[in-house]
C-alpha cells in the first residue's frame, strides 16, 4: 500500500473530490484527518467506508477561511492520530460574475475560502513536516489556476494565487524534504450543490452533451477518481522527485 504509516489530512472531505481523495487513500492506507464546514452526517459516512478499510479516522468540523479554527483542527488530528504528513487542501468556492457585479463582500469571501485557507493549512502543518522532515502537501486548483475567462475574476485570482504560494513554499521547504504541488480538474463528473457557479449549464447546455464535451479532446468529464489518483500520486513516494509542479486533469482541455 502506498500510504501505509502516513497521516493525511483532506478538506472538504464530505462530497465529491474530498470524498473520493479519502477513500481512495484509506484503500492505500493511510490514517485520516476529515474535514467539512457543516455536512457532519456526509462526513460521517465517508469516515464509516474509510475506517472499513482498516485505517484510523478522525473527523473536524471548521471553517478552513478562519485561522484560529485551522489551528485547532490540525493541534486535534495530531493529537489524536500522531502526525500529519500529507496536506490536501481540496476546499472551495466558485463563484462565476462579472468583475463589474463583485461585491467587496463576496471578493473577500471567496479568497478566504480558496486562498487564506491555502496559506492557514500549510503554515499549520508545516512545523511538524519540518520536525521529520518529510511532508506531502497538495491543492486542488482547477482551469481558473492556468486561464484566464470571463465572469471568473475572483476564483481566477484566488487558485493563481494558490499556484504562487505553492511554488514559494515548495522552494523554501524543499531542504527539509517537504514537496508542495497542485492537481488542477477540469471538468468533473459531481454533484452541483451551487448550479450558479456553473453558468455554462443555466444556457441550455446539458452536463455531458456533445455541446458540453465539443472542447474537452478526450470526449468525457473527469471521474472524481481521475482527480483522486493524481492526488494519490503527488501523496505517495512515486512524486518523491517532484515540487512546486502542477498535474492538468482535463482530458486535454487546456492545450485547446
Amino acid at each position: 500500500m502506498r500510504l501505509e504509516g502516513t497521516t493525511a489530512l483532506i478538506t472538504g472531505a464530505s462530497r465529491n473530490i474530498g470524498r473520493e481523495v479519502a477513500i481512495t487513500f484509506a484503500r492505500e492506507g493511510a490514517d485520516l484527518v476529515l474535514n467539512t464546514r457543516t455536512s457532519q452526517a456526509e462526513l460521517d459516512d465517508v469516515a464509516a467506508k474509510c475506517r472499513e478499510l482498516g485505517v484510523k479516522v478522525h473527523t473536524v468540523i471548521a471553517d478552513v477561511s478562519d485561522s484560529d479554527s485551522v489551528k485547532k483542527m490540525v493541534a486535534e488530528g495530531i493529537k489524536e492520530l500522531g502526525k500529519i504528513d500529507i496536506l490536501v487542501n481540496n476546499v472551495a468556492i466558485r463563484p462565476h460574475k462579472p468583475i463589474l457585479e463583485v461585491t467587496d463582500e463576496e471578493w473577500h469571501h471567496t479568497l478566504g475560502v480558496n486562498m487564506h485557507a491555502a496559506f492557514y493549512l500549510i503554515k499549520a502543518v508545516l512545523p511538524g513536516m519540518m520536525e521529520r522532515k518529510t511532508g506531502s502537501i497538495i491543492a486542488l486548483g482547477g482551469q481558473s489556476a492556468i486561464t484566464g475567462r470571463p465572469g471568473t475574476s475572483i476564483v481566477t485570482t484566488a487558485k493563481t494565487g494558490v499556484v504562487g504560494l505553492l511554488r514559494a513554499v515548495a522552494a523554501e521547504m524543499a531542504p527539509y524534504n517537504i514537496r508542495a504541488n497542485m492537481v488542477n480538474p477540469g471538468s468533473t463528473d459531481t454533484s452541483r450543490g451551487n448550479p450558479e457557479w456553473y453558468p455554462e449549464f443555466q444556457a441550455g447546455v446539458e452536463r455531458g452533451s456533445n455541446e458540453h464535451l465539443k472542447d474537452i479532446p478526450m470526449g468525457r468529464q473527469a471521474t472524481v477518481q481521475d482527480i483522486a489518483n493524481a492526488c494519490l500520486f503527488f501523496a505517495s513516494d512515486e512524486s518523491g522527485y517532484i515540487t512546486g509542479d502542477s498535474i492538468n486533469v482535463m482530458g486535454g482541455r487546456y492545450i485547446n
